[in-house]
């Protein structure tokens, strides 16, 4: 699976999915403007960090935030939907429905910080 390409990428959320009884989001545009963020990020920093997030470039620090991130299934189980939208609980759209749903930031500010600090040196 070459997830440097959107059809690689697109299989490796689907394992993901498959692995964690989650669905991925039904609305193509955005799942297509995520997709092509993992990609983005996986040929650009070689890992394929959140699209929605401020990743450094630094595997070390960003970590946390390869997808599937840390925070997803804390997010998945509380509120049905990663900080993303990008997995979704598997009866998210028989019980929640709504096209997007803001999911509060899970990653503690110190990591912000680093990444931003990370920025400066």
């Amino acid at each position: 699976m070459d997830m440097g390409t959107k059809e690689g990428m697109m299989e490796y959320c689907n394992k993901v999915c498959k692995t964690n009884n989650w669905i991925l989001n039904k609305d193509q545009e955005t799942l297509n403007n995520l997709i092509d963020g993992l990609v983005e990020n996986k040929n650009n920093r070689g890992y394929q960090s959140c699209p929605c997030r401020l990743a450094s470039g630094n595997r070390d620090l960003d970590r946390d935030l390869i997808c599937p991130c840390d925070y997803a299934p804390l997010d998945i189980k509380e509120y049905g939907a990663c900080y993303c939208n990008l997995y979704l609980r598997p009866d998210y759209y028989e019980t929640i429905g709504t096209v997007y749903i803001i999911v509060p930031e899970r990653r503690p500010v110190e990591k912000e910080k680093a990444v931003l600090e990370y920025f400066k040196t």
